[in-house]
Order: C-alpha cells, then sequence, then structure tokens
C-alpha cells in the first residue's frame, strides 16, 4: 500500500495540470483508463481494495506522478467508479451505454472518447488491472511516442515458455510445436524469449484509434520487467497480486521512511468509541492489545506515538492518564481546532505534515487526513472521511484497526528501504 498517497481534484490540481508545458509542442497527451462497472470475474474489480487501495488507484497514482500527461481520465459508466476515480486525481468521461456492453471492446470505448475529446491528440490507454506500473514506464514509453516519432507503443514481457499447437480432428486431438524443435530444446540462458503483451498499456495516435487500430503506422514496443507485469482478471489472481504489489508496486511521491511521529485519536481509532458504565456508575473503556502491540512496535522503530483526546472526542483524565502509563505515549487534550493545534504541536517538534502518520475517524479529521504524509481510517466511518484517507483499514476502532494502520506503515518502510539498498 503506497506512500498511499490520494489525489483529491481541486482548484489547485487542475491549474497545475492546465500550467504544465507540454512535452511534444501542441500535442494533447491523455491518459485513458477504461473502467467499466459490468466485470463478470470480479464484480466491480476496479475499485475493490489491492493492499488497502481500490485497483485503480494504483494506476492512476502513477499516471498522476509521471508528470507526462496532459490529462488523466477514467472512462467509465458507474457512479461508484466515477467517485473514486475523481477522488485519486482523474477526469471522468462518462461513457455511453452503447459501449459499456459485455460485447463492447476497448477501442470502441477509445473510439467514443476521442469523438467526445477532439483535442486529444495522443491517447495513452492505461489497463486498471495492472497495479505495479511505475511512473518512470510512463515517461519513457510517453517519450517514445513524443520525441522518438513512434505512433504506437505497447507494453510487452519477455518470456521463456515453450508453444504447442492444438490439432483437432473429429474427436481426436493431437498437437504440434509452435516455437520449438523437440530434437534440439535450447536452454533458457540460450533463448531470448518471446515478447508478450503484458496488458499494462496501449499507446496510439487519434488518427490510428478513429481507423480502428492500436497498434500500426510506425510501432515499437516497451519492454518491462516480469515482475512489474502482473494482470488481474480472476479471483485466484487477487492473492498473487496482492503479494506482487507489496513488493513491487509504486508508493507514490512520499517517502514514509521519514515518517517519524504518529498521530491517533483515543476516542474512535484506539477504542471503539464507546463508553461503557460500571453498577456502580463509573466510566470505563476498553483497548485491544493488538494495538497496544502496534504502539510497542512503532516505538522500537524508533517513532514517536501522541494520543488525542479533543472536545469531539473527550477522553476523562483518570483514563488517559493510565492510558499514558501503560503506552508510555504522550496523551494530548486539544481544546482548539484539531489542525491548528496539532500544526502548533508540529512546529514545536520541528516537524511537518509529510513527516506525520495519523489515524481519524470524524468529520473534524479530514484536513489532518488530507494533509498527513500517511492517514489511515477505521472500518465503518463516514463516507467524507473514507476519503480523506489514504489507507481505508479492514478492521474497526477497538478491534486491531491501530495495529493494521502500524503494520501497514512498517511494511512501506521495509519496501522503500529495500528499493534503497
Amino acid at each position: 500500500m503506497a506512500t498511499l498517497r490520494k489525489h483529491t481534484v481541486d482548484e489547485e490540481c487542475n491549474s497545475h495540470l492546465n500550467k504544465r508545458l507540454r512535452l511534444d509542442g501542441n500535442r494533447h497527451v491523455a491518459a485513458v483508463i477504461l473502467a467499466r462497472g459490468g466485470s463478470k470475474g470480479i464484480p466491480l474489480k476496479n475499485i475493490k481494495l489491492l493492499a488497502g487501495v481500490p485497483l485503480i488507484g494504483w494506476v492512476i497514482r502513477a499516471a498522476v506522478d509521471s508528470e507526462v500527461f496532459d490529462s488523466i481520465w477514467v472512462s467509465t459508466d458507474h457512479d461508484e467508479i466515477e467517485r473514486v476515480a475523481q477522488n485519486w486525481g482523474a477526469q471522468v468521461h462518462r461513457r455511453s451505454l452503447e459501449v459499456s456492453k459485455d460485447t463492447s471492446t476497448s477501442l470502441e470505448t477509445l473510439q467514443e472518447f476521442s469523438r467526445n475529446n477532439p483535442d486529444v491528440d495522443v491517447i495513452c490507454n492505461i489497463q486498471a488491472t495492472s497495479p505495479c506500473l511505475h511512473p518512470h514506464h510512463l515517461k519513457k514509453a510517453v517519450e517514445m511516442m513524443t520525441k522518438q516519432g513512434y505512433e504506437s507503443v505497447f507494453s510487452v514481457v519477455r518470456r521463456h515458455h515453450f508453444r504447442w499447437q492444438e490439432i483437432k480432428k473429429g474427436e481426436a486431438t493431437s498437437t504440434r510445436p509452435l516455437n520449438l524443435n523437440p530434437s534440439k530444446r535450447p536452454r533458457r540462458q540460450d533463448w531470448d524469449g518471446e515478447l508478450c503483451e503484458n496488458g499494462s498499456f496501449y499507446f496510439a495516435t487519434k488518427d490510428l484509434v478513429t481507423q480502428g487500430l492500436l497498434q500500426a503506422g510506425k510501432v515499437a514496443y516497451f519492454e518491462m520487467p516480469p515482475e512489474y507485469s502482473i494482470d488481474i482478471d480472476v479471483d485466484i489472481d487477487w492473492p498473487v497480486a496482492e503479494q506482487r504489489v507489496l513488493r513491487f508496486g509504486y508508493f507514490g511521491k512520499n517517502t514514509p521512511e521519514i515518517v517519524r511521529l504518529l498521530l491517533c485519536n483515543v476516542s474512535g481509532c484506539l477504542t471503539d468509541g464507546q463508553i461503557y458504565l460500571s453498577a456502580a456508575g463509573e466510566e470505563m473503556l476498553s483497548i485491544n492489545t493488538r494495538d497496544l502491540t502496534g504502539i510497542r512496535m512503532l516505538q522500537q522503530q524508533g517513532m514517536e506515538v501522541i494520543l488525542i483526546s479533543s472536545s469531539d472526542n473527550l477522553v476523562p483524565d483518570v483514563f488517559a492518564e493510565k492510558l499514558s502509563q501503560k503506552t508510555g505515549c504522550e496523551v494530548i487534550y486539544l481544546k482548539e481546532d484539531k489542525q491548528a493545534g496539532l500544526e502548533r504541536l508540529l512546529r514545536e517538534k520541528e516537524l511537518v505534515w509529510k513527516e506525520v502518520a495519523y489515524i481519524g475517524n470524524d468529520v473534524p479529521d479530514v484536513d489532518c487526513l488530507n494533509l498527513a504524509g500517511l492517514s489511515a481510517v477505521p472500518l465503518d466511518v463516514p463516507m467524507v472521511v473514507l476519503n480523506a484517507a489514504k489507507y481505508p483499514c479492514q478492521r474497526a476502532a477497538g478491534h486491531g484497526a491501530l495495529r493494521e494502520f502500524v503494520e501497514h506503515i512498517l511494511q512501506i518502510k521495509k519496501v522503500l528501504k529495500k528499493g534503497d539498498d
């Protein structure tokens, strides 16, 4: 899960895109991601969470951070996919019913997009099902289109598979070799292998798309290493993809290895938000031992953890004192606006938001969730809060959500550290 950097479409983002100089004179280069809502293999797979990120979010983030596109679009017929696409920084092409059928082809959808956006000169079709795509792949491929004069470029992976053709004669079947001589089987190291489409992207000029072609004219392939070449089609692909993306996925521009501080709401994040009353009328709160272990895991890595009590989620003083003793964490009470109070805290500690991981659970947390380098919310928070978080936990508050977020932070640090070695 990424420097889980979710991009929100706003005026500043749009202004940046509009002002950025195009790579190739006056030609408009657009990324187009096709995401129909009627997937049969995996229902709504384009927004199903893969390692905590909507599947489509992985490729949108790579496209945005590549900074080589004049516009980035998701073509969809589904309201929820539209919402997720916009949350991650894409514009939306609302496709027609004519190109949203089970029998509709990708080319037909791209042709409709082209007709609706006549200013686009180069159409870069990025597949939502290829979550290990990185910005540098896109940069190099776009450069082939804009600086080396190719009219179409598509991604491939090199495979060393011996292929045989099936031959049917009535009820009987036989076979014959396609790419080898069985009497002289080559060793892997003596054979260059074959180039196979890996489905990550297909780039073509508007003229070719209009003619009904994606691979024509002056055409070239872009070779991607096998570790980045994964395509999700059916359920069985999902666990494999999740492990692959944790190791080889693109985690965003932010570098969470420099995250130095975790801020956590006590009520609604560390606890389940409920207050229990004893027979004597005493107020009690419960905390999960898994979450306490998570706090210790971060502390052992040298990260500071601060627990937050605020006017919107007030924690009794006695509980706050015992919680501080139990966890070894400072528990602070914010009387003022939460963002203002935390920014004052960060100034005192000489930190910036990029160095902060934040877990919140309600509307007053939205600004802080957006600002933090890493942010998370427990299960079942309001939609406006969920949209602001980079990482949506699969566990509920008080039931291991904090521990899950801690493991996510440590996983990202491990992945990025390995990449720097």
